[in-house]
């Protein structure tokens, strides 16, 4: 969610599309005075080329996105919580970068990083990764795309981003399972996997 003195946005991600519904200060009583739509940071050129679809905007939930709305106080307090161990875990990754290369640790937690950012519902989460690994956007997708072909980024079928391998998650446990605190050796924060299968729509950080 993005707010400011005038409203606030929810995103909402559909397929290879981004929908953000804007709100003004104030009691919810109806829908968004505002709606974008545009292509997802991830968005499969194919499906851009076709246009927005007639799918992509029945299957909009108004009803669900007026009740999160309502919300929006409180959920503002849960979201800068998340948005601060995704920056963690982005951050870290770019640590690894720095002293390894692309290592396969580095390439577990870059993906387990853009699943996560992902599943949230950010509507650009590699120049998201880009800033905080500091990186340009064409270099963290050219390790995305790696990532995934070495076995640590899945796909999911209909859905944007990916998931965290089972690979992926050893190297991840190995590299924190020795220390107590959640630490490995160099100092970085072990990311935990998040639950994120209960709500289809969420308030999330705009990038």
């Amino acid at each position: 969610m993005r707010a400011d003195e005038s409203g606030f946005e929810i995103t909402q991600q559909q397929g290879g599309w981004v929908i953000r519904m804007w709100w003004p200060v104030g009691p919810i009583t109806g829908g968004p005075q505002r709606m974008t739509v545009e292509p997802a940071d991830d968005a499969e050129p194919r499906d851009v080329v076709r246009g927005i679809s007639t799918t992509v905007l029945r299957r909009l939930d108004i009803a669900a996105a007026m009740n999160l709305a309502k919300m929006a106080p409180k959920a503002q307090q849960t979201l800068e919580d998340v948005t601060r161990t995704l920056d963690a875990s982005a951050e870290a990754a770019g640590r690894l970068l720095a002293a390894e290369g692309v290592s396969e640790r580095y390439l577990a937690m870059l993906a387990a990083a853009y699943a996560a950012m992902a599943e949230s519902g950010a509507p650009a989460p590699v120049p998201w990764l880009a800033r905080l690994i500091e990186r340009r956007p064409e270099t963290i997708k050219d390790h995305l795309k790696k990532a995934r072909r070495d076995g640590y980024l899945g796909t999911l079928a209909g859905k944007a981003g990916g998931e965290v391998t089972d690979k992926a998650k050893a190297v991840l446990d190995s590299m924190a399972s020795p220390y107590s605190r959640g630490q490995d050796s160099s100092g970085l924060e072990r990311f935990g996997e998040q639950d994120t299968s209960a709500t289809e729509w969420k308030t999330v950080p705009l990038r």
